[in-house]
């Protein structure tokens, strides 16, 4: 197969295809800047999907467990090693993505004998300020998406991450137009679970196509919250500690949004 390039496009092909199907029923992932920091936000009935990193950098993936895992530990491994050889102020979120998981994942999809890893990562690393805050996506083949980082795209003071394309699509829209980058604590929290919400609709084949109405959004929220519970977790933006990360209990999210 290696000898044959047609061939072996063709199984990349099936392969993403698959990857595709097995990440089909993730639950969408939403990071977004705020005047304190930066809010991790999602919705679910089962696993863990969100996770601290190092000290100003915070993590949220679906996919498989265990590869998620894997994936979890090498970070934290390389972050803990450049902050012990050099200093905490020099692991950094751009070197930890295009060094080590990056490349990893890459090979992993790229190498048709053995097993890609079955997941997609949201990384964030809270600055001094909103303007210093950076999002970063890794996908399951090792590509990597910014906050910002084409010039003709202005920068963006979110991310999100879902199963499909589609619904990743229609959460970037709302929040282009319901974020604010100075919004309050639970401003950004109504804001996240909302986007959530308008990414939960567009997933599966009878999804929405379009940016639902607000009453629609306020539906589909009041639903999913009853049988579900909230993740979420932030980065503080107060330089007083060296470790920003806290995780928020499901009932100070829920009172956030019912303020």
């Amino acid at each position: 197969m290696i000898e044959e390039p047609y061939r072996w496009v063709e199984a990349i092909a099936n392969r993403r295809e698959y990857i595709e199907t097995q990440l089909a029923a993730g639950s969408p992932i939403v990071a977004l800047g705020y005047g304190d920091g930066i809010l991790f936000l999602t919705i679910g009935r089962a696993r863990q999907k969100i996770f601290e990193i190092y000290d100003r950098i915070a993590m949220g993936a679906i996919g498989h467990p265990g590869d998620i895992e894997r994936l979890r530990m090498a970070a934290i491994e390389l972050a803990s090693t450049e902050g012990f050889t050099r200093s905490a102020a020099d692991v950094s979120l751009r070197r930890l993505a295009h060094y080590s998981l990056s490349p990893v994942m890459k090979s992993a999809f790229e190498q048709v004998y053995g097993a890609p890893f079955l997941a997609r990562l949201l990384f964030a690393e809270v600055g001094s300020k909103p303007e210093e805050d950076l999002f970063l996506r890794v996908e399951y083949d090792g590509a990597i998406a910014t906050n910002g980082a084409a010039v003709s795209q202005a920068r963006q003071h979110f991310a999100v991450m879902s199963a499909t394309k589609p619904s990743a699509e229609l959460m970037e829209s709302f929040l282009k137009k319901e974020h604010s980058v100075n919004a309050t604590f639970p401003e950004a929290i109504k804001t996240a679970v909302d986007a959530w919400s308008v990414g939960h609709m567009a997933l599966g084949e009878d999804g929405t196509k379009e940016l639902p109405e607000r009453g629609a959004i306020s539906k589909h929220r009041q639903e999913q919250l009853v049988g579900a519970g909230v993740e979420a977790a932030v980065l503080e933006r107060d330089g007083r500690t060296a470790i920003r990360y806290r995780n928020l209990s499901d009932e100070e999210v829920r009172s956030s949004i019912a303020d």
